[in-house]
């Protein structure tokens, strides 16, 4: 029998790619989707279709931030103009964004004796966010085993970010390898029919495929 995964899928590139690296390690993968009143819904279908692609079963969880603080969350708000190697803390960044997408995971996962969480977390060619960083994954780590009956009972929950010290560059390969459908995933900020290609993720994902030595095919469509 199958081990159960739990996956976070935003329908991005690092996402998408986790999703397929599961699978391709033979899990029975259930994915979660968090529509969190974001500036768009793109890439809330962008991952719906990822997950029907890759013929896994999806929910689609509705949030709420009604506090806002980020870019992200307030359409009247300014998406800052990309950078490659930004040091601060950018306004798209969602507060305790990823604390809670893997808290729901971790009471999804424990509720159906899943093994494994994956998110799709990079530390390398990222925009800067502390939820995306290798301390933040071991701290949560010690947290769902001290914290959940699984983690009590000696049957722990993993969290695995098996993208996080990877380039976007190597990310887009290893998904190039495993048939990630990249043509259907969405990276930019601002949403619409037609990719900004000024925001952080935007020239991050241009730079990975770029890098990578392959052709973006969202631009083929």
């Amino acid at each position: 029998m199958k081990p159960k995964a739990v996956v976070l899928l935003s329908g991005g590139i690092d996402s998408s790619t986790t999703l397929y690296y599961a699978l391709n390690k033979g899990y029975l993968c259930r994915v979660l989707v968090f529509n969190y009143s974001q500036r768009h819904v793109r890439e809330i279908n962008s991952a719906k279709k990822i997950a029907s692609l890759a013929g896994v079963d999806y929910l689609v969880l509705k949030l709420n931030f009604p506090w806002r603080g980020s870019a992200l969350l307030d359409k009247n708000a300014k998406i800052p103009l990309g950078k490659e190697d930004r040091k601060e803390i950018p306004s798209t960044y969602v507060p305790a964004r990823n604390i809670i997408f893997l808290s729901y995971a971790l009471s999804y996962a424990e509720s159906i004796s899943a093994s494994e969480i994956f998110i799709g977390a990079n530390a390398v060619d990222y925009s800067g966010y502390p939820d995306c960083r290798p301390q933040f994954i071991r701290a949560f780590q010690k947290m769902a085993l001290v914290g959940t009956k699984a983690g009590v009972e000696g049957k722990g929950i993993k969290i695995s970010a098996p993208l996080i010290k990877m380039k976007k560059s190597e990310i887009i390969k290893l998904g190039a390898k495993l048939g990630v459908p990249y043509e259907y995933t969405w990276s930019c900020y601002r949403g619409g029919k037609i990719s900004c290609g000024r925001c952080d993720s935007c020239i991050l994902r241009k730079k990975g495929f770029k890098e990578a030595g392959l052709e973006d095919p969202l631009w083929k469509k």
